[in-house]
């Protein structure tokens, strides 16, 4: 399971020294921006006990490695344009929320265009709130991990799909309309979700929402 895990973090994140290196930043920016409160944690951390014996005698290490979704190079380069263009922490920060709140914003209308319902309460009367909770998952790393890029377009569009999975999945007779919309919806949480290390996926939000529906309502993948 150790080397699967690996493989899987190696494959789809970034450790601390390739996000800087993937970004324009120094080094050393990344933790400011993380003490400041508008650049994610890391979304994995391993500890390895490497104890090595071989021709050469034995060898022991401790490391702690991290690892950053891929799409937070990008969000490392916005955060310094930003920061050049305001100088001032608190309205740095202000700003920071302000680019995160609109693309999420944006994202969910682009949706609506595509035809996806995106009238639950949570997600309507109480949208400021909600892209709050969601901005303090995003900084905390949460959607690192369970979105594909971890920006604030797929935090979106993960949260029109699972609103509208979990309202046309209430019952198991659908009409056709239904069931194209619950496979659209389906496809878009496959497309906007991350795979989940490999000993997470029984218990993800991609295993119960994509996975099982797809087997429940007899959907094809998109």
């Amino acid at each position: 399971m150790l080397l699967e895990l690996i493989k899987y973090l190696s494959e789809y994140f970034y450790t601390k020294d390739e996000l800087i290196s993937a970004s324009k930043v120094m080094a050393g920016q990344l933790e400011k921006y993380q003490a400041l409160g508008v650049m994610p944690k890391p979304s994995y951390k391993v500890n390895l006990d490497v104890n090595c014996d071989s021709f050469f005698g034995e060898h022991e290490e401790l490391q702690e490695l991290e690892f950053y979704a891929k799409g937070y190079a990008s969000w490392l380069d916005d955060l310094l344009v930003l920061q050049h263009k305001f100088c001032q922490e608190i309205q740095f920060k202000n700003e920071v929320f302000k680019l995160f709140y609109l693309r999420y914003c944006s994202e969910q209308e682009r949706l609506k265009s595509l035809g996806h319902v995106c009238n639950d309460f949570k997600l309507v009367s109480e949208i400021d709130a909600y892209i709050k909770e969601a901005w303090g998952h995003f900084i905390q790393g949460t959607y690192g991990l369970c979105t594909k890029s971890g920006l604030p377009e797929d935090i979106a569009a993960k949260a029109v799909a699972i609103f509208e999975i979990n309202r046309l999945s209430e019952s198991d007779e659908l009409s056709q309309a239904a069931l194209t919309s619950l496979e659209k919806a389906v496809n878009l949480l496959d497309k906007s979700s991350a795979l989940f290390a490999p000993h997470e996926r029984p218990r993800s939000s991609r295993h119960r929402l994509v996975n099982e529906i797809r087997r429940r309502f007899k959907l094809f993948a998109g």
